[in-house]
């Protein structure tokens, strides 16, 4: 489980001693790629403590207000976790103290000089932050004061993806047992129809479909997926590739006309889980046919934007074999959600997220 979702539902004043000095720089600040690390510089800062820290936020424009009572909302997802109070879940989040020299003060600049002598210096600290695209503009926020009490010091620019219609994240599952059929599907922020063109010049146009946070449930509380920790899922696109011909290996790219993503598969052989990279290993030695996945996949508990992180983290496989899931009570189960179950641990997802991202793959 995360150790940055809990923070509650007011407005969030900046710091009392905010000092105007305090900036974040960002590199790079403009035009993310797909999959990148980001430096946040945090400087200007006079008196350094040990309970200050960043959070990454999307969109840009949440709300990072303090919110105490949400300690009780994160509890309902099964996390008892020390968690950070704010009123929108934050992607991500740091303690400066991650940088050992920003606690000690090892990196002085003089903001103020009178007759020769240094009268101002201030203390600065780099963290850096792995990024991937999930298309809102995203935002890098200084608090002080822990995860209890948040106080805002200060906020970045909004930084931008450099394509968030890009298509990602392709995954590949079988249609039957014969395997001369594969369904692809894969995300973008584009909701016009896309393509995969795979074969001999073959090419299949794509169906879209996506949801929306009307789309998640509440209980009595509100839950993570409705509200806090709701972000928007972009378009889902599906297209199946006929005509394959059983243990081949063929290339396909899909997207936009414009924006194609390449890659090789390998098709099931007829009749016929460890870390992600040993997966990895396995996969493009050529001795696995498909993945198993059963059950309990993202652990996103109605924090959507981790869905992205789960899509990325397993395409380098599922974009090469067939990735082959079902369904489990961290993606199902919640008051009226149609499980045998009454509990609270899908977050509100209720299924949806995994039923429109994952369907496709799905073993059921």
């Amino acid at each position: 489980m995360s150790g940055f979702r809990v923070v509650t539902r007011r407005n969030l004043s900046y710091c009392p001693d905010s000092s105007p000095l305090i900036q974040i720089s960002l590199n790079p600040n403009s035009n993310l790629s797909d999959e990148e690390n980001v430096t946040v510089t945090v400087s200007g800062v006079l008196n350094p403590q040990e309970h200050d820290w960043v959070a990454m936020i999307s969109p840009a424009n949440s709300d990072v207000s303090k919110c105490p009572l949400n300690e009780v909302l994160y509890a309902e997802t099964g996390d008892l976790s020390k968690l950070p109070l704010l009123c929108h879940y934050p992607v991500k989040a740091q303690f400066m103290s991650n940088d050992p020299g920003y606690f000690n003060c090892t990196k002085k600049e003089c903001k103020e000089y009178k007759d020769g002598k240094c009268l101002t210096t201030t203390c600065s600290g780099s963290l850096r932050f792995h990024v991937i695209n999930i298309r809102t503009d995203i935002q890098f926020v200084l608090f002080a004061g822990g995860f209890d009490t948040p106080c805002v010091l200060t906020r970045s620019n909004p930084v931008n993806f450099a394509n968030p219609k890009q298509p990602l994240y392709g995954h590949l599952s079988s249609i039957d047992s014969t395997g001369t059929s594969m369904r692809l599907t894969w995300v973008s922020g584009d909701e016009a129809p896309q393509q995969v063109q795979y074969g001999s010049g073959k090419t299949e146009p794509s169906q879209v479909t996506t949801f929306s946070q009307d789309d998640m449930k509440r209980a009595v509380l509100p839950s993570p997926a409705k509200e806090f920790g709701w972000h928007d899922p972009g378009f889902v696109h599906s297209a199946v590739m006929t005509g394959l011909q059983p243990s081949s290996i063929f290339s396909y790219r899909y997207g936009s006309l414009d924006n194609l993503i390449y890659f090789n598969l390998q098709t099931l052989k007829p009749g016929s889980i460890s870390v992600i990279e040993a997966l990895t290993d396995e996969v493009n030695s050529g001795k696995v046919d498909s993945i198993i996945h059963i059950g309990d996949l993202s652990y996103a508990t109605g924090f959507l934007v981790e869905w992205d992180f789960f899509l990325q983290l397993i395409s380098p496989v599922a974009s090469k074999v067939p990735y082959m899931t079902a369904i489990g009570n961290h993606e199902r189960d919640y008051v009226d959600s149609g499980s045998i179950y009454i509990t609270p641990d899908s977050g509100g997802e209720s299924g949806v997220p995994y039923e429109t991202l994952l369907s496709n793959a799905n073993l059921s």
